[in-house]
């Protein structure tokens, strides 16, 4: 029996368990049968306008690029990254996608909520930049300045050493937090790398086998996975989730096996011992379609991209709220504040998850696409992360969402 519940937990660390979960909650939503929100399927269309309307604007051409974190490197057009790598001497393909594996890791980790008030002053501009394009451009700028290397021969790389005893000072130095420019989660993001540091360091077998151990000797534990020079993505998030899932807090687990970014939740049935369970893997998942670009740059195929699924986030769950697919039931709800674990909170982000299933079905009936030459990472970055941004800017001054959600800096 051990054995078989071990199997179940670990069938939850993946993209299909999130689907399949997700697509159940939806069908629980649309019966009627959720606490917190009623689901209206047929006001999908406005929310495909949006999705369209922005989508078009970015990208008139619709050349759409994946949803990864390789977007907020780019500022004006100029991609802030690749002007760095660019002046580097590589000795091979392989050594700058460890170096991209490592900023994306430690980029995306950075990477949840920062909250309204707090802006990052960007040098080679002068400009303020907020959210998720700002906190990119800082951890950009920190791993430039060798900000987490061990060698200051070598500053674009992250050593297990030095961000194991990362100090706080750092990150807000390095993001310019004062006390008229807080940062949301600080102390949750600086105890993450920290547990990244350590994690990384005390497995030498996955991150340790071209050089001292770094996040980004996961690109090498992928690739010798690589079957005839391809691997599915699915596979990239499974190893996301297997070797870096014990940074996460202490949350939910079963059988030993910690489940990181996953919820209890009484109306998901099953019949064996995950009943209840809802996983979302928000920025494993993120980060996955974040490794996707540096693995085809090095000469692998990345295959089954649409195997991942949509980002459980309050800018994708934002637009479903603002354009009414999802109504509270209780309208003072949008007044509270809920936490990540709450079933309010649970319900919206698998909701979530399986409306971009459909809303991405809509959107490449209307573009005459297929999953193949519009993937959902596609739909996504177009699409409905921008639409969701728009929408909250159009409904409330600060952009807020439109549910409140008590972050630790960790989940969004």
């Amino acid at each position: 029996m051990a054995a078989a519940t071990e199997r179940e937990a670990r069938s939850l660390l993946s993209a299909e368990a999130v689907r399949a979960r997700a697509a159940q909650m939806l069908d629980i939503g649309l019966d009627g049968g959720l606490t917190h929100f009623t689901v209206h399927l047929d006001r999908m269309d406005a929310v495909v306008d949006a999705v369209l309307a922005v989508t078009r604007r970015s990208y008139p051409a619709l050349d759409i690029p994946f949803h990864a974190r390789w977007r907020h490197f780019v500022l004006g057009g100029a991609d802030r990254w690749s002007r760095l790598a660019d002046t580097v001497s590589w000795p091979d393909r392989a050594a700058r996608a460890r170096a991209e594996f490592d900023l994306a890791i430690v980029s995306v980790l950075l990477d949840a909520g920062a909250g309204a008030a707090w802006r990052y002053r960007d040098a080679m501009t002068g400009q303020d930049i907020g959210r998720s394009e700002g906190l990119a451009l800082a951890s950009l700028d920190m791993f430039a300045r060798g900000a987490f290397s061990g060698d200051p021969r070598s500053p674009f790389r992250v050593d297990a050493d030095v961000i194991a005893q990362l100090p706080l000072a750092r990150l807000e130095s390095g993001f310019q937090v004062t006390d008229s420019n807080p940062l949301l989660g600080l102390e949750g993001r600086t105890d993450l790398l920290r547990r990244l540091g350590q994690l990384v360091a005390s497995r030498l077998q996955v991150f340790g086998t071209h050089d001292r151990p770094r996040p980004g000797g996961l690109f090498d534990h992928l690739a010798a996975r690589a079957v005839s020079g391809a691997i599915a993505a699915p596979v990239i998030l499974a190893e996301v989730l297997s070797q870096l899932g014990p940074i996460w807090p202490s949350r939910l687990e079963l059988a030993g096996i910690a489940l990181g970014d996953c919820w209890r939740h009484p109306a998901i049935k099953t019949d064996d011992a995950t009943t209840g369970l809802v996983p979302l893997h928000k920025l494993s998942q993120w980060l996955s379609y974040s490794l996707i670009e540096p693995l085809q740059h090095a000469g692998f195929d990345v295959t089954d991209i649409d195997g991942l699924t949509g980002l459980a986030e309050y800018r994708n769950g934002g637009l479903f709220v603002d354009l009414d697919v999802l109504v509270l039931r209780d309208a003072l709800d949008s007044e509270r504040s809920h936490g990540v674990d709450s079933l309010l909170v649970v319900e919206w982000r698998a909701l979530t998850v399986a409306l971009l299933d459909r809303l991405a079905e809509h959107v490449r009936a209307r573009l005459g696409r297929d999953r193949t030459s519009l993937p959902l990472a596609s739909i996504l970055e177009g699409g409905t992360w921008a639409a969701g941004r728009a929408a909250a800017f159009a409904r409330r001054p600060d952009g807020a969402p439109p549910i409140k959600v008590i972050s630790d800096g960790t989940v969004f």
